[in-house]
């Protein structure tokens, strides 16, 4: 789940609509990791796979609470991972560019135009390919990496 908000300068956006996004985009992955990890450790294995996205890395200009949420995104899976990082439990985060979803329905087409414009591959991901590093995220095979951000963003990504 997550919510964009308004597209919006920050100077201009509500208070309530930041309030909103902050609580679903933030603090429901902490809440989730919160509940998760309590029952990973008990069960001495787990994997926690965050999704974040390219627009916490580089920020996005008119969307300031959602790039702001998913930078937190970040800290949260980094530091969590150095925190379990001497157990069985992973913790990383994928930070995808835009993908063409529901959530594309609260967005202004100027600024659906503008992540495409930043895309040098030329498209929007696809939720498979998403997936696909999500699965090998939350696998076994996955046993070296915590704490760490995979860029599933068509070269956007410059850094």
């Amino acid at each position: 789940a997550g919510i964009t908000g308004p597209n919006k300068k920050v100077w201009e956006y509500p208070v309530e609509d930041w309030r909103k996004v902050m609580a679903l985009d933030l603090d429901g992955v902490f809440y989730c990791c919160r509940a998760a990890v309590p029952v990973m450790l008990k069960n001495g294995y787990g994997r926690i796979v965050n999704v974040a996205s390219i627009a916490g890395k580089e920020g996005n200009p008119n969307a300031s609470a959602y790039s702001t949420a998913k930078a937190g995104v970040i800290g949260l899976t980094k530091s969590l991972g150095k925190e379990l990082a001497d157990t069985n439990i992973r913790v990383n985060c994928v930070t995808p560019a835009a993908v063409k979803t529901a959530i594309f329905e609260q967005m202004t087409e100027q600024h659906i135009n503008y992540m495409l414009s930043k895309i040098p591959i030329g498209r929007f991901g696809k939720v498979e390919e998403i997936a696909a590093l999500i699965t090998w995220l939350a696998s076994e095979e996955c046993s070296f990496s915590t704490g760490a951000v995979f860029d599933v963003s068509g070269g956007r990504g410059t850094y």
